[in-house]
């Protein structure tokens, strides 16, 4: 079952064709920017039985340079079989297009982005038949965009690399940025980036992160996704408020506890004591002092060493 992060991987680049011009930039490669560009079928099954599809594919023209084919995969983890897919992906865009194919494959982790990247040569070691060599986009290369100047620049960008940062330590950061830049941005702009964003994040717990900041800062737009995030948001913030409650219910009959064992035991409990237990919401801190308050020969002792 293809995951949500898979498709906006690949999707962004068929609702952003020129993206991949600043990607190649950011990557350091120099590709012209389209001019324009034709979304292609994917289905690149032959009229034997073998069926095989590339994630989006894409023809762009420029300027300066020849029509360019643009096959553009997400990959989620290392497959030792998708290079040679990947060749024969190449093979028959250029068989059958006649225009040179380029690979783009978009990771989410470093270790699969690196492995991604390698060049694979195909035939005998001492006479190499070709060599694959995709272009990668990942956490690796990917900018971390914190300033909400560079993710007004270029939104498609932003969201790509919101996305393929999804499991940086910055990335509640990078997603707050997001949300600031969005909260003064068309919806009929804003809400495709809510999405992709969204589907983007997938299982990972960024996707938390993000749900709370568009409950909170995105409150305003009305896409389907951006209801039901605002009302996951909502119930994950109810869940939270019923954990708290009941942990604060805990603690607060664990001071009691503390205090009843002392006073059973008639200890003299001054004002100051019974206050010092009654604030305390740690259960550990209590648990400590309800078994010292069986044993110590004043109030003030189950204190002790602390």
């Amino acid at each position: 079952m293809v995951s949500s992060s898979h498709e906006a991987m690949h999707r962004i680049f068929q609702d952003y064709p020129g993206l991949f011009s600043r990607v190649s930039e950011v990557l350091g490669i120099d590709f012209s920017p389209p001019t324009s560009f034709a979304v292609l079928p994917t289905d690149l099954t032959e009229a034997r039985p073998l069926e095989r599809r590339v994630d989006t594919l894409l023809r762009l023209e420029t300027e300066n340079d020849d029509p360019l084919l643009l096959a553009v995969e997400a990959q989620g983890k290392k497959d030792p079989d998708k290079p040679a897919s990947w060749a024969y992906y190449a093979s028959y865009l250029l068989t059958k297009y006649r225009l040179q194919p380029m690979l783009l494959v978009v990771c989410q982790d470093r270790a699969t982005a690196e492995w991604a990247a390698r060049p694979v040569r195909f035939g005998p070691r001492q006479w190499p038949l070709l060599t694959l060599r995709p272009l990668v986009a990942g956490p690796h290369n990917m900018p971390v965009l914190t300033d909400p100047a560079e993710v007004r620049e270029d939104l498609a960008l932003a969201t790509l690399s919101a996305i393929t940062h999804a499991t940086d330590p910055d990335i509640g950061a990078i997603l707050k940025t997001m949300t600031t830049v969005l909260q003064d941005t068309p919806a009929a702009l804003a809400n495709p980036i809510i999405e992709l964003v969204a589907q983007g994040l997938g299982k990972l717990p960024a996707a938390e992160i993000w749900r709370k900041l568009v409950a909170v800062d995105l409150s305003f737009y009305k896409s389907p996704l951006s209801q039901e995030l605002r009302e996951q948001g909502r119930e994950q913030g109810r869940q939270e408020g019923r954990q708290e409650g009941r942990v604060e219910g805990q603690t607060q009959r664990a001071a009691e506890d503390v205090l009843e064992v002392l006073e059973v035991r008639g200890l003299d409990i001054p004002e100051a004591v019974r206050a010092r237990i009654l604030g305390c919401d740690d259960p550990d801190t209590l648990r400590r002092w309800h078994r010292r308050a069986v044993i110590t020969p004043s109030a003030e002792g189950i204190f002790t060493d602390e």
